[in-house]
């Protein structure tokens, strides 16, 4: 692969720039459930979130009307019904399924908690406005009438569980339900995006960046303008500002986020389509533990909780350049980054080792039994022990130019 390379202020060799991968848009794709009334909706069809939902209402008006029990399938988000998709490098929600039932008394609650759901969502999408997770909550609130302090929901969790049902019964982001969670991801780089409307030039966002929003679908967020030769996406907020103060994405020609840790599934999807539309290479550098691992394995392969919309979030030719196990003595770190390993950090270790993608791949392999082996893990702050900006201006450039790192 051709690279190009870009100059760095210092006057040291610079890192070769990635070149953009050339990559066909991916568009999401399903069939019609098997089973009614009350159909789970698949991609595939064409329809939209609002017709998927209409059919929905009206296999349940129909079941009604017939005089049989209108039913409900969940699609269950569970470890056993999701497969590990090796063709295609992501996970994917197999084909089981829950009943919910209107004259069970044990489903019926649920079953109409879905229809109020659905029916606020509706409101939404004919109003072309959007609701947090928390202001679902309340739109939903209220005494069952009837009774006389029984109210629809107990809380806000159980109100966003039946939010997931819906969505992946119908099939649909979250997002394209109209709901959004708090932000949780920044952006700064080579790139001019519009925003509802808003031109926003990310080369001109000072210290803060330009916070990612929940809902990030074209119909919101267009790419406007981007020169940029690759993504760099780091794990938490105090990598990016090291990050953005150097001005790194403007030495290296690139765009770089981050997501507060585990990303939320709005930084997940913008990274998709910056790489599926646009081209761009997704570089991760995450800390050295189980849990920086599992985060490159949810953006790279998907998560069980969301298998099913998979095609619109993973990203299976995401590369992970570090922080490596063997970097403590190829970067000639002293003991005091290290962190003790706890026998939680043990036992996830192992866990992650076992996923398919993990376990076939010799690379993962000797990583994770490395760190192991080591009996520590590190974060990528410990690279401060080195210089303040040992990891902008030596470690990720020598990661680049060598291209050291793990797919």
């Amino acid at each position: 692969m051709a690279k190009k390379t870009t100059k760095k202020a210092s006057g040291k060799k610079a890192a070769k720039a990635p070149t953009r991968k050339k990559t066909a848009r991916t568009k999401a794709s399903a069939s019609s459930g098997k089973r009614a009334p009350a159909r789970r909706a698949r991609r595939g069809s064409g329809e939209d979130t609002g017709t998927r939902l209409e059919r929905l209402a009206r296999s349940v008006v129909g079941a009604s009307l017939k005089g049989t029990e209108p039913v409900l399938h969940i699609p269950t988000r569970t470890l056993s019904n999701t497969r590990w998709n090796k063709a295609r490098g992501i996970l994917q929600m197999g084909d089981s399924e829950q009943e919910r039932q209107l004259f069970n008394l044990n489903q019926a609650k649920k079953f109409m908690q879905m229809m109020l759901h659905a029916a606020s969502v509706k409101d939404l999408l004919d109003e072309n406005k959007t609701l947090s997770l928390r202001g679902m909550f309340y739109k939903g609130l209220h005494t069952i009438q009837g009774t006389k302090d029984e109210k629809t929901f107990a809380d806000q969790s159980e109100s966003d569980a039946i939010l997931e049902d819906l969505e992946v019964s119908l099939g649909s982001l979250r997002e394209e339900l109209h709901i959004f969670a708090k932000k949780a991801g920044t952006l700064v780089g080579n790139i001019t995006i519009v925003d509802s409307g808003d031109e926003i030039d990310c080369r001109r966002m000072g210290s803060g960046g330009y916070a990612i929003p929940s809902i990030v679908e074209p119909d919101v967020i267009q790419f406007k303008k981007c020169e940029a030769d690759f993504v760099l996406h780091v794990e938490k907020n105090t990598v990016w500002s090291r990050f953005n103060e150097d001005k790194f994405w403007k030495k290296h020609n690139c765009i770089l986020t981050e997501g507060g840790g585990q990303p939320p599934r709005g930084v997940r999807r913008l990274l998709h389509r910056l790489h599926h539309e646009l081209g761009l290479p997704i570089y991760c550098l995450l800390d050295c533990d189980p849990w920086g691992h599992y985060i490159y394995s949810v953006i790279k392969q998907g998560s069980i909780s969301l298998a099913f919309e998979s095609e619109r979030l993973a990203i299976p030719e995401a590369r992970f350049i570090g922080l490596r196990a063997r970097d403590y003595q190829a970067h000639d770190l002293t003991d005091d980054v290290q962190i003790a390993l706890s026998e939680r950090d043990i036992t996830r270790a192992r866990q992650i080792m076992n996923y398919p993608w993990f376990k076939q791949h010799r690379g993962w392999q000797r990583e994770i039994r490395q760190m192991l082996d080591n009996g520590f893990k590190m974060e990528v702050e410990s690279l401060i022990t080195k210089n303040i900006s040992y990891v902008t201006e030596v470690y990720v450039p020598q990661k680049l130019e060598e291209e050291s790192w793990l797919t």
